[in-house]
């Protein structure tokens, strides 16, 4: 098994642990649902950056990138930085993350928030929903097509943005659908952790302009962003190289006012 197949095979059983401690119908009475969410694709269609910057504690590539600093002061340096929106990882096992940190970022800042996670379940979208999130993730390496639709129809119909994350021509081609906001080329091999900008370079072409089209992992300068927006990208998903600094806030900052300059 690769790393993503064992992501896969534990969230399964994580999935089933957390049906049987909170009912799919105690999380739809959350107050939350009633929360009105915010777009994150019109955020990013509207925005000079395109910056969505992430909370990440570790990763299975990198093992411990920041394991210090509080989701609550991570998400207020991002906000003081500008960014368009906030990714929150909420895998526990292979990511130090909670679903808890996604309850503290969204009692943090107004900003649309994104659900960074393995989602192979409808339990897991109405989770996101009744904690907060604005937009859920799905990846295309994952799922079915037919899984992809009714997934995303759900989260459509809680009103959340979704983001569709692939990384090849295959996976895009079948994933294609009108329940999608946004259409994110993921640099980072799942299976291998290896990282290639020509990734979103070569499928860029492929990706309607209905969609919003955003550029995943492995950026780490301006110059690459400039670049990627050459190719059509609005926006992009930036953790690690913020995380790994001793205040991602100021480091966004920064960054954005030399994006800008």
């Amino acid at each position: 098994m690769n790393i993503l197949d064992k992501i896969v095979a534990n969230k399964r059983i994580e999935v089933d642990l957390k049906k049987s401690l909170i009912t799919q119908a105690q999380l739809e009475a959350s107050v939350m649902m009633e929360r009105t969410s915010i777009s994150l694709a019109e955020v990013l269609r509207k925005s000079n950056s395109g910056i969505i910057a992430e909370h990440k504690r570790r990763s299975p590539s990198k093992s411990v990138i920041n394991q210090i600093l509080s989701v609550q002061d991570v998400v207020k340096g991002y906000a003081d930085a500008g960014v368009c929106g906030m990714s929150v990882l909420t895998d526990g096992k292979y990511f130090g993350g909670s679903i808890d940190d996604l309850l503290l970022a969204r009692a943090s800042t107004n900003m649309p928030i994104l659900r960074k996670e393995f989602i192979i379940d409808e339990y897991q979208i109405v989770e996101a929903k009744a904690y907060g999130a604005d937009v859920i993730l799905l990846i295309a390496a994952i799922l079915r097509r037919d899984e992809i639709k009714t997934l995303s129809e759900l989260a459509k119909g809680l009103g959340l943005d979704v983001l569709l994350e692939v990384h090849n021509q295959e996976e895009l081609e079948k994933s294609l659908m009108p329940s999608l906001d946004m259409l994110g080329v993921n640099n980072r091999n799942l299976k291998s952790f290896e990282v290639d900008l020509d990734i979103s370079r070569t499928l860029s072409q492929q990706i309607p302009d209905d969609f919003v089209k955003v550029s995943e992992s492995g950026i780490s300068s301006v110059e690459a962003i400039r670049d990627l927006k050459e190719f059509g990208y609005q926006g992009f998903l930036i953790g690690e190289n913020f995380m790994k600094t001793d205040d991602p806030g100021k480091n966004a900052s920064e960054f954005i006012n030399r994006l800008e300059q």
